[in-house]
């Protein structure tokens, strides 16, 4: 063998020993095996232990004490009934157009008719008051709906005849509930 021949094949031993890795027998890679797949399992084991350790009420303790149970089945949203027959809590147009409306038609924002703007209000008063009253409670443009607010459909009503006779309209102020069924009878 010639020296370059030496060389090549010390070259390739040494290229071959670099590229073997650390499990050298059957025996080794069994162990290998084995580990890679016991090591993690217990470890998943040992982290669910951990996590789920926390003490958990079981029946008869303070999971099912009265206040305990109302605070799980306590009702999304609440109905509030208003009592329309007694006229001495109904509010007056003036009012309701003070604590609804004046955030917007006192200043004209967002394109609302000013309380006084009689050529504003010209062409709304001319589609008649139930128009009107529908726009309020339905809404339009802008303007939210009013119904099912603060304020009854009647004293929606009551503020926007209020508005409207303001702004040129020669509207009756509507009879409360109580008074429109006693007239009735």
């Amino acid at each position: 063998m010639s020296a370059n021949q030496d060389q090549a094949h010390a070259h390739d031993h040494a290229h071959d020993e670099a590229h073997e890795g650390p499990i050298k027998t059957p025996k080794q890679l069994a162990w290998a095996v084995f580990f890679a797949f016991v090591v993690p399992t217990i470890v998943i084991i040992l982290l669910a232990n951990f996590v789920t350790s926390a003490p958990k009420p079981s029946a008869g303790t303070q999971a099912l004490e009265e206040m305990a149970v109302a605070a799980r089945i306590q009702p999304v949203g609440a109905i509030e009934l208003k009592d329309l027959n007694n006229a001495a809590t109904l509010k007056t147009g003036e009012q309701v157009y003070q604590a609804q409306c004046a955030a917007c038609h006192a200043t004209g924002a967002a394109g609302a008719p000013k309380l006084d703007d009689l050529a504003s209000w010209g062409p709304r008063v001319k589609t008649g008051l139930e128009a009107l009253v529908n726009s309020a409670l339905k809404g339009k443009g802008a303007m939210g709906a009013q119904g099912g607010g603060d304020f009854s459909d009647f004293e929606i009503t009551r503020a926007v005849v209020y508005m409207a006779n303001h702004g040129g309209a020669k509207f009756d102020e509507p009879k409360a509930p109580a008074a429109a069924a006693s007239a009735a009878n």
